[in-house]
């Protein structure tokens, strides 16, 4: 399984979920069983009676920064758009940009906050120098902390399979975790949009130890990949972070019970964290792209949604759940008419 085109498969339209449930919780959750084959059609609000009191969550706290830049060019009035990524030194920030026209270093964009009149004073971004990638080094021509410009500039960077990524009101909740604790993201760890305060309890109360990990999503985990055969493939680096403390904690946790990664983006600071085959502390940056053949160390169990056709991680989930188990899950989940991608339904793979 390693060309790209075996993790291609038709999705209808309508089974991609614009909005989120209303309650969290009550999204639909796929569970299946490795060791058997067996699939089953729980809610995500089951949890608490289909986890042992052993296990452990691991969740990714990072939360997603408003890394959408929506305005013009200021020579040409044409339309700009853009995403935050990183920054750098010297307050020089990574976007990943968009504009009708060739962009040349030394111009300048103006950035207008959402609901801004447009005769409000924007955000003027000055374009120092093409990166690879479409991405561009540029500079903020205000000296503000960069949250600080985002918070006030940006807009919630919602897929382009959401309304055309045009965010509401709302998504500013819905889309982030209700534990997003360490700014840094530009796309959710969608997994944990699933939960609510009452069900993080309600697991707690039964036993079960929740444990957070951070990875600052980024360009990497949802660009698809371009190459026809995985191993081509070069994920961009993203940063990560696992604690002494919480190594120690997951350490304890496998002598007994399971740990339960809730995201492709735990699995892969815990696997991150794990290469030597023992579980240790870990910060840094990864590179990590699980695909068929790799050894997983830490990982026992794996909670997440359902994924896009031809995406690294469509490519980790098969590479955990199995090939033609995971291939007979997401048919299921589409003649059963789930809701798939961001906003939609889940699995759990024990």
């Amino acid at each position: 399984m390693t060309h790209i085109s075996e993790y291609d498969f038709d999705l209808p339209k309508d089974l991609i979920a614009q909005q989120p449930k209303a309650n969290r919780p009550d999204s639909r959750l796929m569970v299946i069983e490795r060791a058997t084959g067996q699939i089953s059609h729980r809610h995500v609000r089951d949890l608490p009676e289909i986890l042992s009191p052993d296990d452990c969550l691991v969740m990714n706290d990072s939360k997603v920064v408003p890394a959408r830049l929506v305005g013009h060019r200021a020579n040409t009035g044409g339309k700009f758009e853009g995403l935050f990524l990183r920054t750098e030194q010297h307050g020089i920030w990574q976007i990943l940009c968009k504009t009708r026209g060739k962009i040349q270093p030394g111009e300048r964009v103006s950035i207008q906050a959402p609901g801004q009149s447009t005769d409000a004073e924007p955000l003027s971004l000055q374009m120092l120098a093409k990166l690879d990638g479409g991405m561009w080094a540029v500079k903020p021509e205000v000296e503000l902390p960069v949250f600080d410009l985002l918070q006030k500039f940006g807009r919630i960077p919602l897929p382009h399979y959401i309304r055309d990524g045009e965010m509401t009101a709302a998504d500013v909740q819905s889309y982030q975790t209700v534990y997003a604790k360490d700014p840094g993201s530009v796309a959710a760890p969608t997994a944990g949009l699933h939960f609510n305060q009452h069900l993080l309890d309600q697991i707690q109360r039964k036993g079960c130890g929740i444990q957070f990990v951070t990875l600052h999503v980024g360009i990497g985990t949802f660009r698809p990949i371009a190459v026809d055969h995985l191993d081509q493939h070069q994920m961009h680096a993203e940063w990560g972070s696992l604690s002494a403390e919480t190594a120690d904690c997951l350490r304890r946790v496998r002598t007994n019970g399971r740990l339960v990664a809730v995201g492709t983006t735990s699995v892969r600071v815990l696997e991150s964290a794990a290469r030597s085959g023992k579980l240790e502390s870990w910060t840094g940056e990864t590179e990590l792209f699980i695909q068929p053949g790799f050894a997983f160390h830490a990982v026992d169990s794996l909670m997440t949604n359902f994924h896009l056709p031809k995406s690294s991680l469509l490519v980790l989930v098969r590479t955990f759940g199995g090939d033609e188990l995971m291939r007979e899950a997401y048919d299921i989940a589409i003649r059963e008419e789930y809701r798939f991608f961001s906003y939609g339904d889940a699995m759990l793979i024990l």
